[in-house]
């Protein structure tokens, strides 16, 4: 078989490997983003309530949809909460987290402002509440507390205290823990027992979400957006938003660990009850003219005897997806965690995590000696491409002895003509007379492209590229080159690299093999400029190492012309 045609399988292979997410992407229709709205009486979604089946001791179950408030009920009072790394908006009603603004990241498309995780656009809020009669849930108009608002000076925490209205001589009290340089929250229910009868009741912890994709998402560069639970059993399980519509989402709904969360690229939201308990896990469809979703997780409080209090807590994490924060928070409690197992895989690196995971890795520890993520991404390449010399270096052999033979290929064919099995045997004796291996430019190569395709995924889901700067006009690694220089650039070196290639004896293969540079090379226009970086470094030293090679071949085939002569 002819070597210049697997070289171009190759490609094609890696190429629509890599861009396989980004084509299902882009050849579907752009989503309308609905103008935001206030919430609607039938927008709010209706309590969840647990199975009879659940794992938890019997309880009074909560009524399956509960009167929505008045409309200027729902809109509740915001209470404004300050840290040093984000600003809380928390409603009175229901005691929502309905805003989450990051002080330490920009929004995706208007620079001058920060990005905010949880908002009203978007229907996102973190939810929770009671389950049991009279117990406040997610529709009751809580009073708040006096307390500080705003984590200055030497304090390591602030607490929001939310008061529910009593309810048969039962008091609970909703209150959330904001601590200093964490984006993990407390959210604790205070239950205090003043009736004649035992309280055995359930809590619920849910995200809310609708189902459009972050704004300023590349449509060049999938993600995934939606729901997604991890259990001991099922392991991380993403749950897309059409298989929710259509009732047909996959996920564990009962086991006694794990947790739910709301991903989207970078950054995601969790709700991690306390270890060891039994839990049960739910989505469900939200009305409203704005398609939006439930994913939530519903656990068992302990039994309130009349006369006492207990408090119960769950943590919520809302933040980047920082893969030193997220491997602290899946210890175990006793080693400083929250057991939030399986909470680094949020970080997407696709199907070669086992992969991807050492490269950012090594990525980190160059970062931390140059102090620059562009700089990381240049020294990373430069690793990596020394790491595989010696197969490059077997390939670009291979190609040089192929370009130093395509005359004589060329003859070949005008010889046979049309004969094409004439001309597939004298191109196999021509082979072994010379001792080229005509898969030899196309194995190495393939051998190298898992590596590849793991650092552009680790490349792609590292939060730590956004608004990262490089130098000159890029200032953020995860956005696209503003002046398109990189990408000219890549164009220009995937150009040169083929005419470094023997020239296909096929005129149609000819010609693909120049359309290529500029078919991908606009593509990258509209990739983050960290990965086109990458690509571009790369470029330029297979391009020096080709060259290279491809001189000595030569040189090395004129000396032994000139001693035969």
């Amino acid at each position: 078989m002819d070597n210049r045609r697997l070289i171009l399988l190759c490609i094609f292979f890696f190429s629509l490997v890599m861009l396989w997410d980004a084509w299902q992407k882009y050849s579907n229709p752009k989503d309308v983003t609905p103008m935001a709205s206030s919430p609607s009486a039938s927008s709010v979604p209706a309590v969840p309530v647990p199975s009879a089946t659940a794992p938890a001791p019997a309880a009074p179950a909560g009524p399956a949809a509960v009167p929505a408030p008045a409309a200027a009920e729902t809109k509740g009072e915001i209470i404004d909460i300050r840290t040093d790394l984000f600003t809380a908006q928390v409603s009175t009603h229901g005691g929502d987290l309905v805003g989450l603004e990051l002080a330490n990241y920009k929004a995706t498309e208007d620079k001058s402002r920060n990005f905010k995780l949880f908002d009203v656009q978007h229907r996102y809020a973190a939810q929770s509440g009671l389950i049991g009669e009279g117990l406040p849930n997610h529709k009751t108009v809580y009073s708040p507390l006096p307390g500080k608002r705003d984590l200055s000076g030497g304090e390591d925490a602030i607490e929001l205290r939310l008061e529910a209205p009593a309810a048969n001589g039962v008091k609970v009290t909703k209150i959330y823990t904001f601590k200093r340089n964490s984006y993990l929250v407390g959210v604790a229910y205070e239950i205090d027992n003043g009736s004649q009868k035992d309280i055995a009741a359930h809590a619920y912890y849910q995200l809310q979400r609708d189902t459009q994709a972050p704004a300023g998402e590349s449509r060049m560069v999938s993600t995934f957006t939606g729901p997604a639970q991890f259990t001991e059993q099922g392991k991380y399980k993403k749950i897309d938003f059409k298989d929710i519509e259509k009732g047909s989402a996959k996920f564990e709904t009962k086991a006694d660990n794990g947790w739910m969360a709301m991903v989207q690229h970078y950054f995601v939201s969790a709700w991690v009850p306390q270890e060891k308990l039994p839990r049960e896990f739910y989505v469900r469809n939200l009305e409203g003219a704005n398609p939006a979703v439930a994913a939530g997780v519903i656990v068992p409080v302990p039994a309130v005897a009349p006369g006492s209090k207990l408090s119960y807590a769950a943590s919520l994490y809302a933040g980047p997806q920082i893969q030193s924060i997220l491997e602290r928070l899946s210890k175990p409690a006793a080693e400083g965690g929250i057991g939030a197992q399986g909470l680094p895989l949020v970080v997407d690196y696709g199907w070669l995590t086992i992969v991807a995971a050492p490269i950012f890795w090594l990525l980190e520890m160059i970062h931390k000696m140059v102090g620059n993520w562009g700089w990381s991404i240049v020294l990373l390449t430069i690793l990596i491409k020394a790491l595989f010399f010696p197969l490059s270096a077997a390939s670009y052999k291979s190609m040089a002895k192929m370009r130093a033979i395509t005359p004589r290929l060329q003859a070949l064919k005008e010889r046979c003509g049309d004969d094409k099995q004439k001309l597939n045997m004298e191109m196999m004796n021509l082979y072994k007379t010379e001792k080229i291996n005509p898969l030899g430019g196309c194995l190495p190569i393939a051998i190298q492209i898992p590596v590849f395709i793991a650092l552009y995924w680790a490349l792609l889901g590292a939060v730590e590229m956004r608004d990262a700067p490089w130098v000159l006009w890029i200032h953020d690694l995860s956005s696209q080159d503003p002046y398109y220089v990189l990408p000219v650039i890549m164009m220009v070196t995937m150009l040169i690299q083929t005419r470094l290639n023997p020239t296909p004896p096929d005129p149609i293969q000819a010609k693909i093999a120049m359309v290529m540079p500029f078919a991908f090379g606009i593509m990258f226009f509209f990739f983050p400029a960290g990965l086109v970086l990458y690509w571009v470094v790369n470029n330029v030293l297979s391009i020096a190492q080709q060259w290279q090679i491809t001189r000595m071949i030569e040189r090395g085939g004129k000396a032994a012309n000139d001693a035969k002569a």
